[in-house]
């Protein structure tokens, strides 16, 4: 059985840890970032998981060149069976969101909804021509500020709210063909992107802030995504589920 996943964003961080998890389940790993090949990143990636990971360089804003580079991913590993959307960027700067200007709200609602939605409908029409055997799957992997408000953040917490909301419909139009689509709401993880952070968050964490009492890791997440992609949640599609630790539990 030919397994493939892209993974956008797939060369660090959390996407790192979802690739490594497939790959370890057999999974053909297409690796899909803004960055070069060149990139150190990419290449320590491409390292550790291995020969059967290949590397394809798309901006996710490149909403034209979306169609071409999902044929490009079929060609050389075969058809998508899981997609997981993982790829977005932060806050271009944190601050008063009466101060928000335009350019940075459209930078990241551009990257974070617009360019993830047009390269799922790409994966998604493929996945819809697909004579194939295996259980296809698409996950969205958004944040607890989907639903947590950041006053200091708010075009991030819009573009994750927005995320949500295209993950449902597309589990509700996909769902009658077999392909369950799921979203994965990260709480604080520990990742590069975080280490600016860490020493604000850290004490924070150990007085309560997350009821585990500890950071989340990029296998905390990937955990979450084998499962899916392996069809064991199949009738489950729809779900969004909470990987933070307690952190988005009501609390009084």
């Amino acid at each position: 059985m030919n397994k493939v996943a892209l993974v956008t964003g797939g060369q660090r961080g959390i996407g790192f840890g979802i690739s490594e998890a497939l790959a370890g389940e057999g999974y053909k790993i297409a690796l899909l970032a803004q960055c070069g090949s060149g990139d150190p990143e990419v290449a320590d990636a491409l390292e550790r998981l291995g020969p059967d990971a290949s590397f394809f360089s798309h901006d996710l804003l490149n909403i034209d060149g979306h169609a071409a580079v999902v044929e490009q991913v079929e060609n050389r590993l075969g058809p998508i069976t899981t997609f997981v959307s993982n790829a977005g960027v932060p806050a271009k700067a944190r601050g008063d969101m009466l101060d928000l200007e335009p350019d940075n709200f459209d930078f990241t609602l551009g990257v974070n909804l617009r360019g993830a939605f047009f390269l799922a409908q790409n994966v998604a029409r493929r996945m819809l021509k697909q004579s194939c055997d295996s259980y296809r799957s698409m996950t969205f992997v958004t944040s607890v500020s989907a639903g947590m408000v950041s006053i200091e953040r708010a075009e991030y917490c819009l573009s994750k709210a927005g995320a949500s909301m295209m993950a449902k419909l597309f589990a509700a139009r996909l769902a009658p063909h077999g392909i369950g689509v799921f979203e994965i709401r990260p709480g604080i993880i520990e990742t590069a992107m975080t280490r600016a952070v860490k020493d604000k968050y850290t004490p924070q964490i150990e007085d309560g802030l997350v009821p585990s009492a500890r950071w989340g890791q990029p296998s905390d997440i990937a955990s979450a995504v084998v499962p899916i992609a392996e069809g064991r949640m199949a009738f489950a599609t729809g779900s969004v589920i909470n990987v933070d630790g307690g952190l988005s539990i009501p609390r009084l």
